[in-house]
């Protein structure tokens, strides 16, 4: 009895001896070859990516192509009289592939030398062909060897807080760079530098900076539903993002495409939206509408008399908008909506609310010609 846990010892001895030994195993094969059951070459870029994920990387390997770093190149004049060149840098993408590129006016503007550059690194002088300042926008043209990667063009009209939005540019000159976020809001109004107005701006989480001007803010398919445009925040370089609808560059283009130039349908008014308590107090219907604070327009009637709401001041006793092509008024950037499918010369249709009935009139649209 005694002598039966010694044998047990060395039967284990004898037996690991002979699995280390004799046998010659290769403990690297082997687990090469239990992997192989799960692993094959190919499946480590889409390995634990999340669908999320997926769809940013296909979305951002396609439209990152198509998406140029423009570099404009002002002559300043110094202290003493010296000339001397000061370089901006933005963002475009690509919308025809023969060339055609959108961005923003401020990116372009006053650059007597552009220069195009590819994801490729290649570079190209550019021009530009026409421009839409009140929606900061313009078209630029360079000449290239090859046909080019190009952007599709979606609707920004259907947009919704909370959707996704990937924006693509080169923020700090950094380029190619991606940043993810929602649509933080719709219909946004903002002043820029100059106090010049934009009315009816995307606002985003996706982070913005500057260089990112006038790249593409795309949704959760790839296509472009808005240009990056500007910055709130401190020093202008932290903060909420803004970007110009998309469909504001589509109607700039189809005008493009039709006339060889650019004039914008101008209404000749401004307008406020007031709506629910606020409408009732003015004795107008609580659905509300655009309330007309300024009128150029022939057979539009504009305010009697300024109130204070607040410390806002609205004059009020002109025409109450209420619905625009028979489409009910629900957003202060309706009209603008409205107008972006609109042309020069182009009749529309507003109901309004005056003195207690409602009626029907057709105005036309003017023209505000662009100049370069």
């Amino acid at each position: 009895m005694k002598l039966r846990p010694l044998l047990w010892a060395l039967v284990l001895v004898a037996g690991f001896y002979y699995v280390t030994s004799m046998a010659r195993w290769n403990v690297g094969q082997l687990v090469r070859r239990t992997t192989g059951s799960w692993y094959t070459p190919g499946t480590a870029a889409t390995a634990g990516f999340s669908t999320d994920e997926t769809n940013n990387i296909d979305i951002y390997k396609a439209a990152h192509l198509a998406t140029v770093n423009i570099t404009s190149v002002v002559w300043r004049e110094g202290w003493f009289f010296q000339m001397y060149p000061e370089k901006g840098t933005g963002s475009g993408f690509i919308i025809n592939p023969d060339g055609r590129i959108i961005t923003n006016h401020h990116v372009v503007m006053g650059g007597q030398q552009l220069t195009v550059t590819l994801a490729n690194k290649k570079q190209y002088k550019a021009k530009v062909l026409g421009v839409d300042r009140k929606n900061d926008l313009a078209i630029v043209k360079i000449e290239p060897r090859e046909k080019l990667p190009v952007l599709k063009l979606g609707d920004s009209d259907p947009l919704q807080v909370g959707q996704k939005v990937l924006a693509i540019g080169n923020p700090f000159g950094l380029e190619g760079t991606l940043t993810t976020g929602v649509v933080s809001s719709l219909g946004r109004s903002i002043s820029d530098e100059t106090g010049h107005a934009l009315e009816g701006m995307i606002q985003t989480d996706a982070a913005i900076n500057p260089g990112n001007s006038g790249g593409p803010l795309l949704d959760s398919r790839g296509n472009v539903i808005g240009i990056n445009t500007a910055i709130y925040g401190p020093q202008g370089n932290i903060g909420i993002g803004f970007a110009m609808p998309i469909n504001r560059a589509k109607a700039m283009l189809d005008e493009f495409q039709k006339s060889g130039h650019i004039a914008r349908p101008l209404l000749g008014v401004k307008t406020v939206l007031v709506q629910g308590d606020l409408a009732q107090a003015l004795d107008l219907p609580p659905e509300g509408g655009l309330l007309i604070q300024e009128v150029e327009e022939a057979g539009i009637h504009g305010p009697r008399r300024v109130v204070a709401v607040g410390n806002t001041p609205l004059g009020i006793g002109g025409d109450l908008i209420v619905a625009i092509d028979g489409q009910p008024v629900t957003r202060d950037d309706d009209l603008q909506r409205t107008m972006n499918h609109k042309h020069a010369g182009d009749s529309m249709e507003l109901t309004i609310y005056r003195n207690g009935r409602t009626q029907k009139i057709n105005v036309k649209l003017g023209s505000a010609p662009e100049n370069l």
